[in-house]
């Protein structure tokens, strides 16, 4: 299978390194090069393309306006010298993030991505007790951050906090981003030791060390019991034999 492709940067030497990497790569087909968004329109909307190679800032035209003007969207794997852009890059569902100056193992990672994502079939997902696709197992889950999917143990998680659009992921040694809702998470914990316990906190039962006036600590943070989950909070406390 071949996949055709383009690159839009606006800096030459970011441009000859991506033909140099494609020149490598047998079932990569480099159809045209760009140094600015702008041009690269009309041969999208001519031209069938199954991969963007996409500066982010370039002057005019960015790649993420880029992509939010075009009507059918390639994959896109985000080749740019600031990191700053990963969550926007996220939301639009690219591929993978380069950060300049790329290698070409990272480069090969990235392609090696799409090739696997154009070759999957479409199988149904298997499916848990609990209703969800294998994202978790009996002692862990998985979790979307950036442009991966990190494995957690339910043991190392403290609490997850609500953060607007965005979910972190407390635990003992490190916190995780997410723009997985509280929905989603919870289809995902074991029902009898994670509880909501307000519309922006969730917690590990067994991590809790006090409760007092409504106010839950875990470590040193205070964590508030809204009147909205009270009664499904101190239900499971009294359901597990903690009062």
């Amino acid at each position: 299978m071949k996949i055709s492709c383009i690159a839009i940067d606006d800096e030459p030497l970011a441009l000859d390194i991506i033909r140099e990497y494609t020149t490598k790569i047998p079932y990569l087909n480099l159809m045209a090069t760009f140094d600015n968004a702008i041009e690269s329109i009309d041969f999208l909307k001519s031209n069938t393309v199954d991969l963007l190679f996409l500066d982010i800032q370039m002057d005019e035209l960015t790649g993420i306006q880029l992509l939010n003007i075009l009507k059918t969207k390639p994959l896109v794997i985000f080749t740019t010298a600031y990191d700053s852009y990963a969550v926007q890059g996220y939301e639009l569902d690219a591929v993978d993030y380069l950060l300049k100056p790329i290698s070409f193992e990272r480069f090969m990672k990235a392609v090696e991505k799409v090739y696997e994502r154009m070759n999957k079939k479409e199988e149904p997902a298997p499916v848990t007790a609990s209703g969800n696709s294998s994202m978790c197992g009996d002692d862990y889950f998985f979790v979307k951050t950036e442009f991966r999917l990190e494995r957690l143990k339910f043991s190392e998680v403290l609490y997850i906090e609500g953060m607007g659009d965005y979910l972190m992921i407390h635990t003992s040694d490190k916190k995780i981003m997410t723009l997985q809702n509280f929905k989603k998470v919870e289809e995902l914990l074991p029902e009898n030791n994670f509880c909501r316990v307000h519309k922006s906190y969730l917690v590990a039962m067994d991590k809790i060390e006090c409760i007092e006036r409504n106010r839950i600590k875990i470590g040193n943070t205070l964590i508030p019991v809204s009147d909205s989950y009270k009664k499904v909070f101190y239900d499971l406390i009294e359901k597990r034999g903690l009062v």
